[in-house]
């Protein structure tokens, strides 16, 4: 099996930089399957870079959408992430770009890296996934504490910059409701709007 570093689905590319992840959401796809629509995004190894990505991306028919989303959190590898987005934006002006992210960047990095982001970026959707620290920390499994806060400030330091934010959260995981007019209310105060995914029991 080789590394599948890019994935078409449902008419828009995806870029799947990394397994590893800050959370353990118990309503991740990869924790009920290993494939997206018969995609294995099980890395066999880490250790690859940008020209790697460049490569796989070539053998596609690129849409009007990129996607920086895969099995693990694609902040993770930051310099390649931001190395392909600027050949995307070199060479394919017209195609937007979007991370999805759990927000966990600025407290791994120890630094804010949105500024870093922008130009490069044109969308980035946060994993909002609660309306309080105590139901995210039960539903997203985060590998330290305050990660909730951390999240909010992600999506603040985002709209700061400029950038496009959404804050988006799992709606009707095994029949559990959120408070979704208190979620747009947190998102709204933060200067994102709020984007209310559907649980997909059976994934892609």
């Amino acid at each position: 099996m080789s590394n599948v570093l890019v994935y078409e689905l449902e008419g828009k590319i995806y870029i799947n930089l990394t397994n590893k992840c800050t959370n353990d959401c118990i309503f991740c796809l990869r924790n009920d399957k290993d494939d997206v629509k018969g995609q294995e995004l099980w890395l066999d190894s880490e250790d690859f870079g940008a020209k790697d990505v460049i490569e796989q991306l070539g053998k596609f028919r690129l849409s009007s959408e990129i996607i920086f989303c895969g099995y693990g959190e694609p902040l993770l590898k930051l310099d390649i992430l931001k190395e392909v987005a600027r050949y995307i934006k070199s060479n394919y002006p017209n195609i937007k770009i979007r991370i999805n992210t759990n927000g966990h960047a600025n407290y791994i990095y120890k630094r804010n890296i949105v500024p870093e982001l922008k130009g490069l970026v044109d969308l980035i959707s946060v994993s909002l996934n609660a309306e309080n620290s105590r139901e995210y920390d039960r539903l997203s499994q985060p590998s330290f504490s305050g990660a909730y806060e951390e999240v909010i400030k992600f999506i603040k330091a985002c709209s700061q910059e400029g950038i496009e934010v959404v804050a988006s959260i799992v709606e009707g995981y095994k029949g559990e409701h959120h408070d979704i007019e208190l979620c747009e209310k947190i998102a709204k105060d933060n200067g994102a709007k709020l984007r209310v995914r559907e649980w997909i029991p059976n994934g892609y």
